[in-house]
């Protein structure tokens, strides 16, 4: 069965369709099958990151390997049974489907709180939650003290991760590998970087969840989404030589995909 990673954050601008469409590349281009779900159903930024790559390579005439996007399917409300959530089934529908001729789904989750992915956090094997490097977007994880240095308790959504595990507990499943990277950080070394990593560690050992590094700040990002590529895809698409801060991106996607310590995956990018 599919290996299930889901991309999730409550808070807008973490990163989150950025990470979800360079991992699953990565995946794809190591020989991994991989099937793509995104489940901002408004917004849709990492499904229109794939079909942007998919007009890019079939207009250049390329054949990267790619990640294969699929829809929600619909689900008829005449089929429900009293209480039962249509999302629920949505979503579950799509997995299913998927699961059995996949390696990995790749799940990512919208800035907010919704059912869909309160549902698709109890499905995750892999947790990724990008964070900004900021004491704005660590209160989502848990409060602190006016200073940043003392953990005063946990906030919404470690409390839905708790639930997404509890829920899995129930069911037998094996319980979420949840990494939280620091993503989006600046080169200079400041005391606020020093207080979010210290702040981090702490409470990765009161809560259950691995540190990793994400991706620092950079423009190249911006600039690869139009045209849906990765990092990974710019020599394919004829650049010769990388700039100094394209192969510390590079580097960026290999420690990070290490990290993730996915089954079955070697890095050999």
């Amino acid at each position: 069965m599919a290996h299930i990673i889901v991309v999730g954050n409550e808070k807008g601008g973490a990163g989150k369709s950025t990470m979800s469409m360079h991992i699953a590349t990565a995946l794809a281009r190591l020989g991994h099958k991989v099937s793509a779900l995104d489940l901002d159903l408004r917004q849709k930024t990492f499904g229109r990151y794939v079909e942007n790559r998919k007009a890019f390579l079939h207009e250049n005439g390329l054949d990267l390997p790619s990640p294969d996007y699929h829809d929600l399917p619909e689900i008829d409300p005449a089929s429900l049974k009293p209480g039962e959530n249509i999302y629920d089934h949505r979503l579950s529908a799509a997995v299913a489907t998927l699961e059995p001729d996949c390696d990995f789904i790749l799940i990512d989750c919208p800035g907010s709180h919704t059912r869909l992915s309160q549902v698709a956090h109890s499905l995750a094997d892999t947790l990724v939650t990008p964070l900004n490097d900021s004491f704005v977007d660590f209160d989502l994880l848990a409060h602190t003290d006016p200073m940043g240095e003392k953990i005063l308790g946990p906030s919404v959504y470690s409390e839905m991760v708790w639930n997404a595990r509890q829920l899995r507990a129930q069911a037998g499943l094996k319980p979420i590998d949840w990494v939280v990277l620091r993503n989006r950080m600046g080169a200079q070394q400041m005391v606020n970087k020093e207080k979010m990593g210290k702040a981090l560690d702490n409470l990765a050992r009161r809560i259950g969840f691995r540190v990793a590094p994400g991706f620092n700040e950079r423009v190249i990002f911006r600039e690869l989404f139009p045209r849906g590529l990765t990092l990974l895809d710019l020599r394919d698409i004829g650049v010769k030589q990388l700039n100094i801060s394209n192969v510390a991106a590079r580097q960026e996607l290999r420690d990070l995909m290490k990290a993730l310590k996915l089954p079955g995956v070697e890095i050999s990018f």
